[in-house]
């Protein structure tokens, strides 16, 4: 600019920068290429597409770090020690690793003992543990940061409980004193009382005189100071369910187990005890028909019992001896039975013989049964001797678990908290996969209940037919019918007692199926407990994680009905053969109960006579690790003979069967039909199958299956699956190779082997899935192996890559499948990520580990200063793959195409799960990878996601995916490293003119040309974006969402806002950037948020509340008429939306959709939740980035741009304002914060962003595993149904602790908008436009020491003010008078402070406040005049205003004047001294308004008083009026109200008068008369005690004509809400002429509807019943206790309808609680008081109604119910009296006196009490009254027969009241008391007469609405009319005579001095 020009400038600099503006706004309506953000930046790149980053490997090889070592340097590089790999030693359960020992293990088993031996091998980055990802910012984090904060102090938490103690504590002037009890003038008590007051500490070096850049630099010194470091730990976690990068690491495969439940064996009893009895223990579910859990067998004999088998039985091993066991059960439910079994030795006789003795025999009749029990005990013994190695079955019964649970009561599951809640939700998770049947299981849960202890009294004897299971399921459903057949069997009496408990989580002396010891096992002669193992009724998805190998043989049945011979006592035995020789019997047979641990055989149990035996029998077998095709089970069936017969052996072999084990390589499991030989089987028979029929044998019914039997195996070895075990055994062959290799029939050759495998790759699809699952490490290993290190087949290598990792993909999608329930929230499968962490490693490459050795640092080959830059190996490796795999055909670039397509697919759930993969796999390789490829792929991907949005048919789900992309990206720990955070940003390239959108002006405060560098950084542009790759992006995805039209965009804007909110957190966080230094460099990838911030402004929630009010300072700042006029009207409209932050503001975004920005578009506003986030952001980066950078950024910035910053700040100290201890415990923030979340939630919902399908699947994941015992999410955030519970669930503690944060939180706010705003005004010193922006600045300042503030920051905040006041005085004392007058509320409001530091620091800056004022000018008056003004709305408004702590503050001001040598010479200290005693004046009267809070009239009336007081200072008075409206409004006086209103409109207006004659403008006082008779008390002193122009006097803004039309129109609302319409259209008629000089016809419209609707409601409510105006009562007040108000009287308005009770209540409770109990007496009649009946230590009141009274002259103009009750002065009240004291007597003796009262002022007035000047008092004779009440019973006669629409009840009520008999002192009785008899004192003919007349009258009345009554009634009424004119006829032929006869005397002239009391004249008149 020419220097001519810019003195122009500097003359009207606000003309020339609107100019600036308006052009700048044309030029980008135009659209020219070089302003238009659009094109953000030095590349031209739109914010939209994503620009190329910087290679990050370059730029770190490029420039070296110039930092030294330390934490600098370290945010610059990658740490060397980034990776490194652990080994963690796999836990094992057992004390014995349980592995085979065998050395010559097969290939299949040696791998499986490897794969569950191996330890974890874990690739660990070392930094993890910061990333936001792994150590969240939680609610219970940040408290554990928040510990420690000081607590702030605060004026409402210090203000709150003294309210009631510090004033009134030494204040013996208690007494209610009239408000004239000190006159204005007493002065001089006043100077007393100050100066013996006590001052408050002086600041040291106030006075001094020290140059502003000292006192500049010494200030920041203290703000600087115990600053917390922190400041996102005082602001509320972000939101966890914004959290998508969350991740956990997985927890270590583990066994799987159910709910376990512990059952001990503690005793059988029975009622005789003759042989020993066996039990067994196991589970049943009914509803599956399955048994589920093996066998568990206890012995609970006595030792003399177990003697008697002492001749089978060899030393029994401990673990046989076990009386608990512990089961598991996967799937509880309430089907599940405890089956328990009895056996005892064989004898003979069948079941039912052997049981008999123990049903009949009975314990107590033992010595009467002694010789049966003897004869008992031999037989036994004898069986026992003989047949002990055999068992018979005996008697069984079951237990329904489902009783027991839920009997035994559950805990409240609802009652942990939530955190301990979500650790037992992991440890349940391990235990077991969810339930996943429907809700009906859910009820059952074997986890949490009491333990109980159980006596089985009855049990069932078993029955020969019927012992097969099918026979129990059916028993079993049978029991669980009421009227079971079981019942009604005679039991076996016996007593079997065990304990049913959940186990404990480590239980001691525990055995695993196999007899391994379980850790914890303390010693190992400890009775064992066995764990019991489980066959689940359903499929579990577990892997396998220890070794395991069992078998189980279950025989059910044999049927040798057609074999010849005695076969009868049937038994089976089992043998395990290695080989055919008997020797080769393996012992891996495990033993029951009181026996060796393995067997080499054992039996079933024996059915007596019986040819075709069921059993029931389980087997349980150890499984040798290697198994040859030899291994097979043997079977011989036994003839047992009973009965020791000669000759006959004890077993007799009557058939043999067996299975051989193994058959190509696979273990046979499953049912089996055998048929049985008669002979033993020939040699060589094992490798074949009983169903071969070798030649030469014999067998059982012509080779029929006869013995059916099932295997079921349990291994970790044997997959059990034909697909599987294809699979293994190829990939074994190939391992070994061994060929050729025979596979089932063929023989494998190295020709064939390679096309087997590929088969058997594609058919691993078709596996079942739970033994995949199970054996899923085993086949990922062998697949990754085979992808990584393709096997050689005859020397050549295989390619297998493709079909292995499609069979991976295969694998891990059904994996996955079966696992869905216990997926996480992001859908990942806990089992395979396991495996990935703990499992998997690359083959051949293990890093050998020695036991000892340290964990080994990998480094990844991409540290900066490594050789080259070799890709890592991964990379290589994958690339070489696929450049050899000719089946690759396609282009791997095309892969992001996929997945950019899925991503806008209509699968939500699925390109959700997608989209955070492909991230969290992105994030990964940053960690491994070179950097700028990652990066490369990145963009690559958001270039996709891009193209996709143009034809999205809903972009906002495609932004939010992509929003989470970026912000999961971003969650890496060196996400600061991998910005590139300290390097410069490189200048653009071409200095192109579009460097920023900003340098297309010229900037405002530095000369030269804004510096690109700095621009750039505070841009999003291209530089910026280019180097700061991530926080571009992240920055970007933010802006993007803040565009006007952003679709769903509150959604939006919570995830994105959301998103650098918990960035920014995690750097609080970090210790990594704790110094100031390093936290500056990372708050520079942030700075474009403020830029984005404040062009957000107009669309954040407004904290500070106001019309309009958000760009309060932006537009003040470029208005063309800054300070002429009132209105500044003259402003461009579009220059007005530009800065209002409209589409072309400079710097508004370029949208997403690329259209052209037309019309104006506000937008989606933000919701204040998430306005506040972006604020604590936007404070954030202020708070931590480098003072000097931003002073450069805010040199550069433009007018209107800096005004938007002023009013970002403005809205940040609003935003953060204390909200006081009371609010948090009305308000429970977490009900608050929650509401809002389900507000965004539904919007969601509705907006369709989110499917419903997935909200539901986001439902189902976050129920607890365990079904429903708490699903629904939602119940914690739909708020209504919790707030109850939730106010109560905050403790006092915590209440405290968030009013402590709160409190730490806003005062940091504040400090870091102080600290901005001084840099702001360091900016603009220089500058030529520093006024209005100073003036701005100062706005902020007084806005920040208006609100709620603590101590701490007054002090800053108050020193900051002095300082920029003694800076720019000018700012103050030349331009607007409202700067001044806010700054002095402000500081007297703080100079009446609880808080000591506040006052010594607000008197300070009013005592300097003075002293520049008077510096300038030799007098301070606009300083005294707005302080006065201020102390008084002070005193007016503010509740609970301390005036003590406020004197204090005074004498401290008085203080600093005497000690001011600087100005001794002058005038100054005495007009302090007048000032502060004028103060202390007013504060006096202030005291007493404050004694008389409680009593409404008393205050108005000081308040009152005081206004009175002010009658010379206009300003004043207006104030004071105000504050009387203020009170009254509050109090709901609206017409008292809007009366005050009408006396300040007068005010100004005559104040208006002397200033101009203007035609429009009301002339003075007179114009509102016809508002109220009250108004002329404003008319203006003589114009020479008041010269309008002197300064500082009526300068406020209500002296203006817009201040006018304000009062006025606020007057009409006051007047419109009270009802008294006909008012409104008074005030209305001096309103229009000025609404119409102004041409103001918008302001017209809106008043003549208000008048239209005024109208209308006076014709709806004509009668005037419908609003009620007001009830008066006359008070009087006696006795000395009273003081002023003694003898006074007074009229009160009440509240319409108030009742004589209600006043009469309400005063004797006010004064009572005043003066004590028992002295306030309500004197009950209306009678005059006499003073000398009085008791003086009494206070008496005496109240009674009074009506308005108008004399007959009057009523002709007060026509309407209004003119009735509007500016009423005069009132009536009667007494009635007799002559002998009583109130009421016989009607002859009863007089009335009627008093007529006059006030001091019309009502309504600007009081509800008026003092009452006069009253008068008249006194009826008993005629007269007997005239009155008949006159008034005729005038309501008529109006009830006139009413219309007719009253028949009123009418008929009336009637009734007239003529009807029964009426005591009725009509008929005033005649016959006055009329009966002439008069004799002529004197009182004249009434006689008129009585008479009235009577007349009267019966007239009565016919007419007797007439109109006829016509009114219905049919039924007809015999109650006819009453009534019966009635009537009596009553006219009494009086009839009385009426008729004639007065003597009546025509002669009456006496002259005869006084006419009826109808006299106004007496008023004549007497006032």
């Amino acid at each position: 600019m020419a220097a001519a020009e810019r003195r122009a400038f500097a003359h009207k600099i606000n003309r020339t920068v609107a100019a600036e503006v308006r052009k700048q706004v044309s030029r980008e309506r135009s659209g020219s290429p070089h302003s238009s953000r659009r094109c953000s930046g030095s590349l031209g790149v739109p914010l939209t597409e994503v620009i190329e980053p910087l290679d990050f490997e370059d730029v770190l090889l490029s420039r070296p770090p110039d930092a030294e070592p330390g934490p600098l340097r370290d945010l610059v590089e990658f740490p060397a020690d980034d990776l490194e790999l652990l080994l963690q030693p796999r836990e094992c359960r057992t004390t014995e690793p349980g592995i085979p020992e065998d050395e010559k293990l097969d290939a299949k088993v040696r791998a499986a003992v490897e794969m569950y031996t191996e330890d974890w091998i874990i690739a660990h980055r070392r930094y993890q543990h910061l990333s936001a990802a792994y150590s969240p910012i939680t609610t219970e984090t940040q408290r554990e940061r928040q510990k420690g904060l000081t607590r702030q102090v605060f004026e409402q938490d210090a203000s709150g409980d003294e309210k009631s103690g510090l004033e009134d504590s030494d204040d013996p002037r208690h007494s209610s004193g009239s408000p004239e009890d000190t006159p204005r003038s007493s002065g001089a008590s006043g100077i007393f009382d100050l100066r013996n007051l006590a001052a408050d500490s002086l600041l040291p070096s106030l006075l001094e005189r020290t140059a502003p850049d000292d006192v500049d630099r010494r200030n920041e010194v203290l703000r600087r100071q115990h600053r917390p470091r922190a400041l996102l730990a005082l602001y509320p976690a972000p939101d966890e369910d914004e959290a998508v990068e969350r991740c956990l690491h997985p927890e270590p495969p583990r066994e799987h187990f159910g709910q376990r439940i512990l059952v001990k064996c503690l005793s059988l009893k029975f009622e005789i005890e003759i042989e020993p009895i066996f039990g067994i223990l196991a589970l049943y579910d009914v509803r599956e028909k399955k048994k589920i859990s093996e066998n568990f067998y206890f012995d609970l004999n006595s030792d003399s019992m177990k003697g008697l088998l002492r001749a089978h039985g060899t030393h029994p091993a401990i673990s046989t001896l076990a009386r608990s066991a512990i089961f598991s059960v996967t799937y509880p439910s309430p089907d599940i039975f405890l089956v328990i079994k009895l056996e005892k030795v064989l004898q003979q006789g069948d079941i039912s013989e052997c049981c008999e003795p123990y049903m009949v025999m009975k314990e107590v009749d033992t010595a009467k049964n002694k010789e049966k029990l003897e004869k008992l005990r031999l037989a036994a013994e004898q069986f026992c001797t003989r047949l002990g190695r055999y068992r018979m079955p005996f008697a069984w019964t079951a237990v329904h678990l489902a009783n027991i649970v839920s009997s035994a009561g559950q805990p409240d599951r609802d009652s942990d908290s939530e955190g301990e809640r979500r650790s037992a939700w992991t440890d349940r998770r391990r235990r077991g996969p969810p339930d996943r049947t429907s809700s009906g299981d859910d009820a059952c849960s074997f986890s949490g209940f009491r333990p109980a202890t159980l006596t089985v009294t009855n049990f069932f004897k078993q029955e020969a037919e019927r012992l097969s299971d099918e026979d129990l399921f059916k028993f079993l459903a049978d029991m669980r019918r009421p009227s079971s057949l079981l019942r009604r069997l005679r039991p076996v009496t016996a007593q079997l007692k065990i304990d049913i408990s959940p186990a404990p989580e480590n239980p001691h002396f525990c055995l695993s199926p196999e007899l391994l010891h379980v850790k914890p096992y303390p010693d190992p002669r400890g009775r064992p407990t066995k764990e019991i193992l489980e066959f689940p009724a359903r499929e579990v998805y577990a892997p396998h994680t220890s070794y395991r190998n069992l078998l189980y043989v279950h025989p059910h049945s044999l049927n040798f009905s057609s074999r010849q011979g005695s076969v009868r006592n049937l038994t089976v035995r089992v043998q395990y053969m290695a080989g055919e020789d008997p020797s080769q019997a393996l012992p891996v047979i495990f033993g029951k109960s009181s026996c060796s641990e393995f067997a080499q055989d054992a039996f079933t149990p024996v059915v007596y006579h019986s040819k075709s035996p069921e059993f029931y029998e389980e087997f349980k077998l150890r499984l040798p690790a290697c198994m040859t095709e030899n291994h097979h089970l043997l079977f011989t069936f036994y003839h047992i003979s009973c009965q020791p017969r000669p000759g006959t052996a004890l077993e007799t072999p009557v058939g043999f069967t067996w299975i051989p084990l193994l058959q190509h390589g696979r273990l046979r499991t499953g049912p089996f039909c055998l048929p049985v030989s008669v002979d033993q089987p020939p040699p060589s028979y094992s490798v074949l199958t009983p169903d071969v029929a070798l030649p030469g044998m014999r067998w059982v019914d012509g080779h029929k299956g006869v013995f059916s039997v099932e295997l079921t195996a349990v291994s970790s070895v044997h997959p059990q699956d034909p697909h599987l075990d294809k699979f293994f055994t190829l990939v074994h062959v190939l391992e070994e190779g061994a060929f050729p290799f025979r596979l089932k029939d063929g023989v494998l050759s190295e020709g064939t082997v390679e096309q087997e495998l590929r088969a058997s790759l594609a058919a691993l699809r078709l596996a079942s899935p739970e033994p995949l699952v199970a054996f899923s490490h085993h086949v990922l290993d062998k697949l990754v192996r085979l992808v990584v290190r393709p096997p050689i087949i005859g020397g050549q290598i295989v390619n297998l890559g493709r079909g292995a990792f499609e069979a991976m993909a295969h694998v891990v999608s059904l994996v996955h499948r079966s696992l869905e329930p216990a997926q996480d929230a992001r859908g990942h499968c806990p089992l395979l990520a396991a495996y990935v962490y703990y499992a998997f490693r690359l083959p051949g490459t293990e890093p050998s580990l020695p036991g000892g050795a340290p964990p080994v640092t990998v480094q990844p080959a991409t540290l900066a200063r490594g050789p080259g830059r070799p890709a890592s190996l991964y990379l290589a490796r994958s690339k070489s793959i696929s450049s050899s795999n000719p089946d690759l055909a396609v282009a791997p670039g095309s892969v992001d195409d996929e997945v950019s397509r899925i991503l806008a697919s209509k699968d939500a759930e699925l390109a959700e799960r997608l989209n955070a993969s492909l991230a969290f796999f992105l994030s990964d390789l940053l960690s491994l990878v070179d950097r700028g490829f990652v990066f490369s792929l990145v963009r690559a991907h958001y270039k996709q996601v891009a193209t996709r949005l143009q034809s999205a048919p809903n972009p906002a789900v495609l932004l939010t995916l992509r929003m989470d992309f970026t912000r999961i990206l971003c969650s890496h720990e060196h996400y600061v490293t991998l910005n590139l955070p300290c390097c410069p940003l490189s200048p653009p390239a071409s200095p192109s003119p579009s460097v920023s959108s900003t340098t297309s002006q010229s900037s405002t405060f530095s000369s030269q040309a804004p510096d690109p560098k700095v621009t750039s950084m505070f841009e999003l542009s291209g530089p910026f974006r280019q180097q700061h790759f991530l926080a571009g992006l992240l920055l970007t995805e933010l802006a993007l969402a803040l565009e006007p039209e952003a679709e769903g965009a509150s959604l939006l804007h919570k995830k994105a806002i959301g998103a650098v909110h918990s960035l920014l957190c995690g750097h609080d966080a970090d210790p990594r950037y704790a110094e100031a230094t390093v936290k500056a460099h990372v708050a520079e990838l942030y700075l474009p948020l403020l830029s984005l911030a404040r062009d957000t402004l107009p669309r954040l929630h407004d904290f500070a509340e106001g019309p309009g009010q958000r760009s309060r300072l932006a537009s003040m700042l470029d208005s063309d008429t800054e300070g002429e006029g009132d209105t500044g009207g003259t402003i461009n409209p579009s220059v007005a939306m530009a800065i209002a932050g409209g589409p072309l503001a400079p710097g508004s975004r370029a949208s997403i959709s690329q259209g052209g920005a037309t019309g104006s578009r506000s937008g989606c506003p933000l919701s204040a939740e998430s306005s506040r986030t972006l604020l604590v952001c936007v404070l954030w980066v202020l708070k931590n980035a480098e003072p000097a950078l931003l002073q450069h950024w805010a040199a550069d910035l433009s007018l209107p741009q800096l005004g938007r910053l002023l009013d970002l700040l403005y809205l940040c100290l609003a935003a953060f304002e204390y909200k006081g201890k009371k609010a948090f415990e009305r308000i429970n923030s977490l009900t608050f914060k929650k509401s809002l979340d389900m507000k965004a939630r539904l919007e969601e919902a509705i907006l369709g962003t989110i499917g419903a399908r997935q909200e539901m699947v986001r439902r189902s994941r976050e129920r607890s595993p365990f079904g429903n015992q708490e699903n629904v999410r939602w119940r914690k955030s739909i708020t209504h149904w919790r707030q109850t519970s939730d106010r109560v669930d905050k403790t006092k503690d915590e209440i405290e602790h968030e009013a402590l944060v709160d409190g730490n939180l806003a005062t940091e706010a504040s400090l870091v908008v102080l600290d901005t705003l001084e840099i702001i005004v360091q900016t603009v010193m220089l500058s030529e436009a520093r006024e209005s922006v100073l003036g701005a600045v100062l706005k902020v300042v007084l806005y920040s020491l208006g609100s709620a503030q603590s101590a701490l920051f007054l002090q800053h905040g108050l020193a900051t003010q002095r300082a920029l006041v003694s800076k720019f005085p000018e700012l103050l004392f030349e331009e607007d008078t409202e700067l001044c007058a806010d700054l002095c509320l402000r500081l007297l409001r703080h100079c009446g402070s609880r808080i000591a530091a506040i006052r010594t620091h607000a008197s300070a800056s009013l005592y300097l406040l003075m002293r520049q004022n008077f510096e300038i000018g030799n007098n301070f008056a606009r300083v005294k005049m707005q302080v006065t003004m201020s102390l008084s709305s002070l005193v007016g408004t503010t509740q609970n205003f301390s005036e003590e702590h406020l004197r204090r503050s005074l004498k401290t001001i008085l203080t600093y004047a005497e000690e001011d040598v600087g100005l001794r010479d002058t005038t100054f200290a005495e007009q302090v001294q007048d000032l502060m005693f004028n103060l202390h004046m007013i504060l006096t009267d202030t005291v007493k308004m404050k004694e008389h809070q409680e009593d409404p009239e008393m205050l108005i009336d000081l308040m009152y008083r005081i206004a009175r007081g002010y009658q010379g200072s206009p300003d004043l008075r207006l104030t004071w009026l105000q504050n009387m409206a203020g009170k009254h409004g509050e109090l709901g006086n609206h017409a008292e109200a809007a009366q005050c209103m009408v006396h300040a409109a007068a005010l100004v207006a005559e104040y208006l008068a002397l200033l101009e004659d203007s035609r429009h403008l009301p002339v003075g006082c007179v114009s509102f008369q016809n508002i109220s008779s009250n108004v002329l008390e404003e008319s203006a002193i003589s114009d020479d005690i008041l010269s309008p122009d002197e300064e500082g006097f009526c300068s406020g803004k209500h002296f203006t004509e817009l201040g006018l039309v304000g009062l006025l129109e606020q007057a009409a609302a006051y007047f419109t809400m009270g009802g008294l319409y006909e008012a409104v259209n008074e005030v209305y008629k001096t309103l229009i002429p000025i609404l119409e000089a102004h041409r103001d016809y918008k302001k017209l419209a809106a008043v003549h509807g208000k008048l239209q609707e005024a109208f209308t409601k006076i014709m709806h409510q004509s009668s005037g019943w419908e609003r009620v105006f007001g009830t008066y009562f006359r008070v009087g007040f006696y006795g000395a206790r009273f003081g002023d108000l003694d003898e006074q009287e007074f009229v009160y308005k009440e509240p319409s309808i108030t009742k004589l009770a209600e006043i009469s209540h309400r005063l004797e409770e006010f004064y009572t609680e005043r003066f004590g109990e028992d002295v306030v007496e309500i004197v009950k009649d209306s009678n005059p008081v006499d003073k000398t009946k009085l008791d003086p230590q009494k206070a008496y009141i005496q109240i009674t109604y009074v009506e308005p009274h108008f004399d007959t002259y009057e009523l002709k103009d007060r026509v309407t119910y209004f003119d009735r009750n509007y500016g009423l002065r005069t009132f009536l009240f009667c007494t009635p009296f007799t002559p002998d004291g009583r109130a009421h007597g016989e009607l002859h003796e009863q007089h009335k006196r009627k008093t007529l009262l006059s006030t001091d002022h019309a009502f309504p007035y600007i009081k509800t009490r008026i003092h009452v000047c006069h009253r008068e008092e008249t006194v009826l004779t008993p005629v007269e009254v007997a005239i009155e009440d008949m006159q008034k019973k005729t005038r309501e006669l008529a109006f009830a027969t006139e009413q219309d629409p007719p009253d028949a009840k009123m009418l008929q009520m009336v009637l009734q009241g007239s003529v009807g008999p029964t009426v005591n002192q009725g009509p008929l009785e005033v005649a016959q008391v006055f009329l009966a008899e002439i008069p004799e004192d002529p004197k009182l003919f004249r009434h006689h007469n008129k009585l008479r007349l009235c009577f007349k009258d009267f019966c007239k009345k009565c016919e007419d609405a007797l007439r109109k009554n006829k016509a009114l009634i219905g049919p039924d009424q007809k015999e109650y009319h006819r009453e009534l004119e019966r009635n009537y006829g009596r009553l006219r032929e009494a009086l009839q005579p009385l009426l008729t006869q004639r007065l003597p005397q009546l025509l002669a002239p009456s006496t002259a001095g005869l006084r006419n009391s009826l109808n006299r004249a106004s007496f008023r008149k004549a007497e006032l």
